[in-house]
């Protein structure tokens, strides 16, 4: 099981980490090129403000996921120091929280990529680009949230995975 359960770990980690890079390499390098552009020529990359956008947007999600592996979501840790033996309680209302949040982003992510999905005229800006495609991440990512916050409450419950 623990086997099972840190290939899981390291298939979404592999996940997080490329699609972040892509991403925000993609965005890095359509911002640059269009101040480059700009300065240089009379030519602007009109749609490069709309990627950085979407980047932004699919970064906050997959990062929330990232973080969580890490265990660098922020908190107050004020008081589990103080009394060491509210720190387990404290770290399980913290992870049911999580898991709230990621039920939250799979309902009503679904509710939004099917109600942008039957709208024919919700489309990007300036690329004309389906808004339910980007939509339809928010139910991925919190799928992916709430694997992520199951491992470290199996790990957190029973001991070190692994």
């Amino acid at each position: 099981m623990n086997n099972m359960l840190k290939r899981v770990d390291q298939f979404l980690g592999l996940i997080e980490d490329w699609s972040l890079f892509i991403a925000v390499t993609a965005a890095l390098l359509s911002a640059m090129a269009n101040v480059v552009l700009r300065k240089t020529t009379s030519i602007s990359l009109y749609w490069s403000d709309e990627v950085v956008r979407k980047v932004i947007f699919f970064t906050t999600y997959m990062g929330c996921s990232a973080a969580v592996r890490k265990r660098a979501l922020i908190r107050i840790d004020a008081l589990p120091q103080i009394v060491r033996t509210l720190k387990k309680p404290l770290t399980m209302v913290s992870h049911a929280a999580m898991l709230v949040f990621a039920f939250f982003m799979m309902r009503y992510g679904w509710t939004m990529t099917v109600s942008a999905r039957n709208d024919p005229f919700a489309r990007t800006a300036t690329l004309q680009i389906p808004e339910w495609y980007f939509y339809a991440l928010l139910p991925l990512l919190g799928f992916m949230l709430l694997l992520r916050v199951t491992l470290l409450l199996i790990e957190d419950w029973g001991g070190p995975a692994g």
